[in-house]
């Protein structure tokens, strides 16, 4: 597929990475969380715009429970770099204690912070709290109708069965007149769709590597559109953000031997969560063959390859999706520390000036000089003849 099928206006310019994190539940708890902080730093290094930092509260394996305290100390570390929560689990949260917590960050790092929003997904966390998994979508939406004015500095009463609110009102605003930017996610139900597009949030779609996912992109993209009509704000694909995860190398082959070292922490983890054995392949080399085919539930469809193959991916996303603003990287511990940090060397280098049009103006140029190449060299072999040509004796 090439990119003459996709309108250039269509395809994503801005790049990042969703860190949940994924941790191996055999390595040290501490040490995994400040290659995290390293992690983020070099993509700050390497000029990836956005990183985006994850809620969980059980298993074992997703470590963040507070991604604003994670973010706090990353903000330090960075000076370019957005830095969001992927995402806040609402029904966890009093509103107003979390968005006081958001415009703190914000002004911490002087205007870097990007609120992302979610009903929770591990329903372990729900059940340690005493929430009912069916209410925690209800319980996002109740949330959310308090939040959002909240960071827009409006005063907020209301009443639900699990908070309430008398004149609230933040005591700080945000850092910049723009405010913060708010995004809600999305999976394969259009109900993320649905609350991003009532309050003018951006989308950010989790599950665009599945296949149910995948085909689910252009519907709840018009669901959001929709919404936002009804509601009076404008659908603007710069603000949808597409999850994959991606592993690159120099070559296919050394991409997947360097994804086996890690590729079964995930489908222990899966097994774990599901209760049940999946047909994943008793080998690293079979789990990846799997993950790179039909793909496994909640990570989808893995992208374990070159650069060049990385491109092809997200232009069928591109194609398939209609356009979106900006793709993020779904960190995985599959490789190496040392090979993860190449593979996003590998997409920064090759796969996000193709994107961008960072080399355009030295491709024309060199075709230029390519295409005028014997007037340029006839030229110069005149001069240098002419220059080791005694003058005429007068």
């Amino acid at each position: 597929m090439s990119d003459a099928a996709v309108s250039e206006a269509a395809l994503p310019t801005r790049f990042g990475a969703f860190i949940a994190p994924y941790h191996g539940i055999d390595g040290n708890p501490a040490l995994q969380l400040r290659r995290d902080l390293d992690l983020v730093e070099h993509l700050d290094a390497l000029g990836f715009e956005e990183a985006w930092i994850g809620e969980h509260h059980s298993a074992g394996y997703e470590t963040i429970a507070s991604p604003e305290v994670f973010i706090a100390a990353a903000a330090e570390r960075t000076g370019r770099i957005r830095l969001g929560t992927g995402v806040n689990s609402l029904p966890y949260h009093h509103p107003l204690v979390l968005a006081d917590r958001i415009v703190q960050l914000d002004l911490q790092s002087r205007g870097r912070v990007m609120f992302g929003s979610g009903p929770g997904q591990l329903a372990s966390d729900a059940f340690m709290m005493g929430i009912d998994p069916m209410r925690q979508r209800s319980m996002m939406a109740e949330a959310l109708a308090a939040i959002v004015p909240l960071l827009r500095g409006e005063t907020v009463t209301m009443r639900t069965d699990w908070f309430t609110l008398d004149q609230a009102r933040l005591h700080l605003g945000p850092y910049t007149r723009a405010g913060i930017e708010t995004v809600c996610a999305s999976t394969v139900s259009p109900s993320g769709s649905v609350q991003a597009g009532t309050h003018g949030m951006g989308l950010l779609s989790l599950a665009a590597a599945d296949p149910s996912g995948f085909a689910a992109l252009a519907t709840n993209w018009d669901v959001y559109a929709k919404t936002c009509a009804e509601h009076g704000h404008v659908a603007d694909r710069e603000r949808w953000r597409l999850v994959v995860p991606m592993h690159l190398a120099e070559t296919t082959e050394a991409a997947r031997e360097q994804a086996e070292y890690g590729v079964h922490h995930l489908v222990d983890y899966i097994q774990g969560l599901s209760g049940m054995t999946m047909p994943w392949g008793a080998t690293p080399h079979e789990a990846v063959a799997q993950w790179t085919g039909e793909g496994f539930p909640t990570f989808g469809v893995a992208m374990i390859g070159t650069p060049a193959q990385a491109i092809e991916r997200i232009t069928a996303m591109t194609e398939r999706s209609g356009g979106f603003g900006t793709l993020l990287l779904l960190d995985l511990p599959i490789a190496r520390p040392a090979d993860k940090r190449r593979s996003y060397e590998l997409f920064a280098e090759y796969v996000v000036p193709h994107f961008t049009g960072a080399n355009r103006p030295r491709q024309a140029s060199m075709a230029w000089a390519n295409d005028n190449s014997e007037r340029f060299i006839g030229a110069l072999r005149q001069a240098v003849v002419a220059a080791m040509t005694p003058p005429a004796a007068s």
